[in-house]
C-alpha cells in the first residue's frame, strides 16, 4: 500500500477503520522529512495490512497540534485506536521495519488493560 494523505477530517476515521496505522507529520520545508519520505513509502509497499498515513503539517495545523507536534518529522504508531509510539526524527527502514514488526506483535488486551489501569490512575 503505498502512503496516503490524511486531514483532520478523516483522521479519527482512518484510525477507526483500520487495526494499524503509523502517521508521519512532515512539512514541505522540513530537510529531515524530504529524507525519511522515500524510506517511508519503500517500506508502506512491503506492508498491504498497514496504512502509512502522512499528514501536512502545514496544511493542517490544527491536527498537528491536537497531536502535539513539536518536533517534524514525528512518527505515531496507532493499533487499534490506542497511541502505541509515539517518536520525533527521522528513522532509517530497518528502524521502520522493525517499529512495523513490533506494532503487530503488541498483545492488544495487554495494552488494554494497562491503558485502563492509567485511566484509572488519572481518575
Amino acid at each position: 500500500m503505498a502512503t496516503t494523505e490524511i486531514t483532520e477530517a478523516d483522521f479519527e476515521t482512518t484510525l477507526t477503520e483500520n487495526d494499524i496505522v503509523l502517521v508521519d507529520f512532515w512539512a514541505d520545508w522540513c530537510g529531515p522529512c524530504k529524507q525519511f519520505a522515500p524510506v517511508y513509502e519503500q517500506v508502506s509497499a512491503r506492508h498491504e495490512d498497514v496504512v502509512f498515513a502522512k499528514v501536512d503539517t502545514e496544511a493542517e495545523r490544527n491536527l498537528a497540534a491536537a497531536a502535539n507536534i513539536t518536533s517534524i518529522p514525528t512518527l505515531m504508531a496507532f493499533r487499534d485506536k490506542v497511541l502505541v509510539y509515539a517518536q520525533p526524527g527521522a528513522i532509517n527502514a530497518t528502524q521502520l521495519e522493525e517499529l512495523v514488526s513490533a506494532v503487530k506483535g503488541l498483545d492488544m488486551d495487554e495494552v488494554h488493560k494497562q491503558v485502563a489501569e492509567q485511566q484509572g490512575q488519572q481518575q
